[in-house]
């Protein structure tokens, strides 16, 4: 198993580890709800630096971004992310990715740990655009500090004014007396705050410094247990789950990152664009459980009568609204939102309400 640079940290402040992606990573420290909770209310850490990094620069960068990302390249600008997906030439999902633009002719793609090696196959196989490519998912540290109060606190690191840096944007900053280190208003709970990239020889210290600097605000180090339950309380899409290669971004609800604009020709456009005007026969939607339950993955989602109309991709016990949450493809008939539909929990017809996410609004 491969460790991050901050796994000698994570056992000796008694986190549970497990095996994720390859990794060896902390699943929680004190506990899901309370972790859980934190974020929510204060503000989390979280070690996530299995993420996967990818560089593209060069006169051909802009071109192969642009062919491999469904969203509109072109509209970002220099200091300004933007979320997508590689289509995969069949109407499915290679992976969702973060876009980082630093130059017309610089980008940085962050693309989920457990498919760094398909993902950066995918992008060499298409760069017939003679963009330069640097896998640099070995060489960095990523830290997401998330919560209410996690920009107000990271302020105190750093003379660079971030605490009003608009949402989806990134600096380049001295953090907690480390130069170059990108500092971006992303996350993946629902509660704001921020995520920082810095050189592996670089986590321990900044690491170090966010908790000292987080203290008086209530921060905790955070696990994966909880980052999956505020993304799924946020209503986030999560890789192997809810999107897949199987999986169409326009029936995933994720239209909005399919951009049809004028020149962008990205992989499996004509295909996007037939569902978009003729509609898609499944789609992801959100629900929250009437009856005591926990939905989980793989879980049918049936009509009143019994009759399967479409499966539970995501499931759990909100800690936040202490009721069952889920998301799940269901047959079109059930996607209004209000539509009662019924979870098979063994053999037992458990009663859901389609819900638009997020669930939590707090």
């Amino acid at each position: 198993m491969k460790k991050t640079a901050l796994n000698k940290m994570h056992h000796e402040m008694g986190a549970r580890m497990v095996e994720f992606a390859g990794f060896e990573m902390p699943v929680l420290f004190e506990g899901i709800n309370i972790e859980h909770e934190t974020v929510r209310k204060k503000l989390g850490v979280f070690d996530v630096s299995h993420m996967g990094e990818f560089w593209v620069e060069g006169p051909g960068a802009f071109d192969l971004v642009q062919y491999i990302s469904t969203n509109d390249v072109a509209a970002l600008y220099d200091g300004k992310v933007q979320y997508s997906c590689f289509p995969n030439g069949k109407g499915g999902i290679v992976d969702d990715f973060l876009c980082y633009r630093f130059a017309d002719d610089k980008y940085l793609l962050v693309v989920n740990a457990s498919n760094i090696e398909k993902d950066w196959e995918h992008v060499n196989k298409h760069n017939t655009f003679g963009a330069k490519l640097t896998n640099a998912s070995d060489d960095i540290s990523q830290l997401a500090i998330q919560g209410p109060l996690a920009l107000k606190a990271m302020q105190k690191l750093t003379d660079e004014p971030v605490e009003d840096m608009e949402y989806y944007t990134f600096k380049i900053i001295e953090f907690a007396g480390v130069k170059d280190v990108i500092f971006s208003t992303t996350g993946y709970t629902g509660s704001g705050g921020c995520e920082v990239y810095m050189k592996n020889e670089d986590a321990e210290k900044i690491y170090k410094a966010v908790l000292e600097a987080g203290e008086e605000f209530g921060i905790k180090p955070i696990g994966l247990g909880a980052r999956d339950t505020l993304r799924l309380e946020a209503g986030f899409c999560l890789y192997g789950n809810d999107i897949n290669d199987e999986t169409s971004p326009i029936a995933a609800g994720l239209g909005w990152i399919v951009k049809f604009t004028d020149g962008n020709d990205f992989i499996d456009r004509p295909l996007f664009e037939k569902q978009k005007a003729e509609g898609v026969p499944r789609r992801l939607k959100g629900f929250v459980m009437e009856d005591r339950a926990i939905p989980r993955q793989h879980y049918d989602i049936c009509d009143s009568s019994g009759h399967y109309i479409g499966e539970v991709t995501s499931g759990t016990m909100s800690p936040m609204l202490k009721k069952g949450i889920g998301m799940g493809y269901v047959d079109k008939p059930y996607w209004k939102e209000g539509s009662e539909i019924y979870i098979k929990v063994r053999k037992n017809l458990v009663k859901a309400v389609v819900t638009r996410p997020p669930f939590y609004k707090g």
